[in-house]
């Protein structure tokens, strides 16, 4: 039997990301007595507002709020996240120098039961990259002759779920945040200096007066996909197998749709 730590690990390209993209799930789950955990990869340094300092601060109030178990920061490069980091070293250096090797440590360390990490599409570089980047890792994380510093055992987590961002595309799953919402939303204020309408700052997506409003009604219309009020919509990229179909759809039923995504 797997051993597992943490029973959720998300990862999120910028401090803020987890918050905004994943945040109904992590509050959700913590909420129920699961152990949460986030694993920020970069600090977000070259944001147009706001400053690292000010960054760890809001992501230090935004955690508790969550109810996280664990948040923990790579510090790679923002705005340069590469995948292939380090792959030009030697071999004697490579594993200091990877990038994909030090997420790697992290899930072998933390040895999550679910990982939750962006999409593979969005208008942000480092977002795509981001999930390049734990995509391979989560590979390189269950081979054996894998070396990471420190040394760890191989791990594969029971289950890998992708949340798309600015991107709009078909989910394969889609779960119920409505409880969870109004903690999530105060879990996204906590970042002032990224969300609050200050004339005095350089203008930015996430900082328009619309970007909030523009969450809430995208939760609003996953939900109403499945009939509830708040929703938040991932992506598998495996087939999900069910044991028993009766009880499966027993116990997640949901109200009648309001909307349904055309099937190709």
């Amino acid at each position: 039997m797997t051993d597992y730590g943490v029973e959720l690990l998300a990862f999120a390209p910028h401090p803020d990301d987890a918050e905004l993209f994943c945040g109904g799930l992590l509050c959700k789950l913590a909420g129920q007595g699961y152990r949460t955990a986030v694993v920020d990869v970069t600090n977000g340094e070259k944001a147009s507002r706001g400053t690292p300092e000010t960054r760890a601060l809001e992501t230090a109030a935004a955690s508790r709020v969550m109810g996280l178990s664990v948040r923990e920061n790579l510090a790679l490069p923002d705005t340069w996240v590469n995948p292939w980091a380090g792959y030009e070293a030697k071999e004697s250096e490579r594993i200091a120098a990877s990038a994909v090797m030090r997420v790697a440590e992290v899930i072998r360390r933390l040895r999550p039961e679910i990982v939750v990490a962006p999409w593979e599409r969005d208008r942000h570089p480092d977002h795509e990259a981001a999930s390049q980047l734990i995509t391979r890792a989560l590979m390189l994380a269950s081979v054996r002759n894998v070396v990471t510093d420190p040394a760890s055992t191989p791990f594969m987590p029971r289950q890998v779920m992708y949340y798309p961002m600015r991107q709009l595309t078909e989910p394969t799953v889609i779960v119920d945040v409505t409880e969870a919402h109004a903690r999530k939303m105060s879990a996204v204020q906590c970042y002032a200096s990224q969300v609050a309408q200050r004339a005095a700052e350089p203008p930015t997506l996430v900082g328009s007066p619309l970007a909030l409003p523009a969450l809430e009604a995208r939760d609003r219309f996953y939900g109403s996909q499945i009939g509830v009020a708040y929703a938040e919509p991932y992506i598998l990229r495996n087939a999900v197998g069910l044991g028993d179909p009766v009880d499966h759809f027993r116990r997640n039923t949901f109200s009648q749709p309001l909307f349904f995504p055309e099937r190709q």
